[in-house]
């Protein structure tokens, strides 16, 4: 029976989800595992340019796989007829911005999965399988969510969030500094989880965002930056209107760029730093690790944020 009365819960409005066909997870690298278990797969080719919880599911279930190196437009360097029937290959849709790539990319690889954990408004397409990771894009402390045929019915259990709120909290109370331990707590407590339903804490935070609003904002920030910044990049980027972009990727050789952001509050994460462990020194994916700023373009800033660090690149 649904409770009457009583003390006030949070106060959220009762939306609906973005992704509301898909299978609601805990986590993007438990949705990956379903991904192996399903289909049964005895190995996967995986890129250098990615981060190494992506490692986790393979360990876990003992299916081997094999890294491919990418180019300067984040697109495989690889033979296609390597991949054999009982075999996956994963693609990351890096930033997303390689809807259109995909789109190609999903007529000449067989056994294709998407890695969309930078892409939450990228639309999966009928038969790849394609996971989505929710933290990368909102204030929630994990969920997932999982297009793949024939798992749309699995009955898990329900995960619990309560316990993984200090850092969003502490972020709102004292600033971004303050909680970012307990970010990285949060992301530790992560590792290992079993697959589990997306949490109802989590969920209901997720039927509380007005996602056109985070779509429109994000395009309008990227487009800023692009606009002011692509003539300093030395990454080009084939887009258009449909593109809701994670961050915007901007590669200069300017000296202490990225220290001078961070002095001046704008945060920048590392994309990631096992690449350098995997890599040489000299592999593109170690210079891209190394060198490329990852500008924030999210909801929460606006065109002046973004002129804001337009003016601490090129001053």
């Amino acid at each position: 029976m649904n409770e009457i009365g009583g003390y006030f819960e949070l106060e959220l409005r009762k939306a609906k989800e973005y992704h509301s066909d898909a299978l609601a997870l805990n986590t993007g690298r438990n949705a990956l595992e379903l991904i192996l278990i399903t289909k049964k797969l005895t190995k996967v080719y995986i890129p250098y340019f990615t981060c190494d919880a992506i490692l986790e599911p393979f360990e876990k279930l003992k299916i081997d796989f094999e890294f491919y190196h990418i180019n300067i437009d984040f697109e495989p360097v690889f033979n296609f007829n390597k991949v054999q029937p009982n075999e996956g290959f994963l693609y990351t849709n890096y930033f997303g911005i390689k809807d259109k790539f995909i789109q190609k990319l999903a007529i000449s690889c067989p056994n294709l999965i998407v890695d969309s954990s930078q892409s939450f408004f990228s639309k999966s397409i009928p038969t790849v399988s394609t996971f989505y990771s929710c933290r990368k894009f909102f204030g929630v402390p994990d969920g997932a969510y999982l297009y793949l045929d024939g798992v749309l019915g699995v009955d898990f259990p329900l995960d619990d969030s309560t316990n993984r709120f200090k850092h969003l909290l502490n972020r709102i109370e004292f600033g971004a500094e303050a909680g970012y331990n307990d970010f990285k707590e949060n992301e530790n407590v992560l590792i290992g989880l079993p697959i589990l339903q997306m949490s109802k804490l989590t969920k209901a935070l997720l039927c509380n965002i007005d996602y056109e609003f985070v779509q429109q904002k994000r395009k309008e920030n990227f487009q800023t930056l692009h606009k002011e910044l692509s003539i300093h990049n030395e990454l080009k980027f084939d887009i258009d209107n449909e593109i809701v972009p994670m961050v915007y990727p901007f590669w200069n050789k300017k000296p202490g760029l990225k220290q001078k952001l961070i002095d001046n509050k704008v945060f920048i994460a590392t994309y990631w730093p096992n690449v350098i462990d995997w890599c040489n020194e000299n592999d593109l994916e170690s210079l891209l690790t190394n060198e490329v700023l990852h500008l924030p373009v999210d909801q929460r800033y606006n065109e002046e944020d973004m002129r804001f660090i337009i003016k601490q690149i090129i001053s």
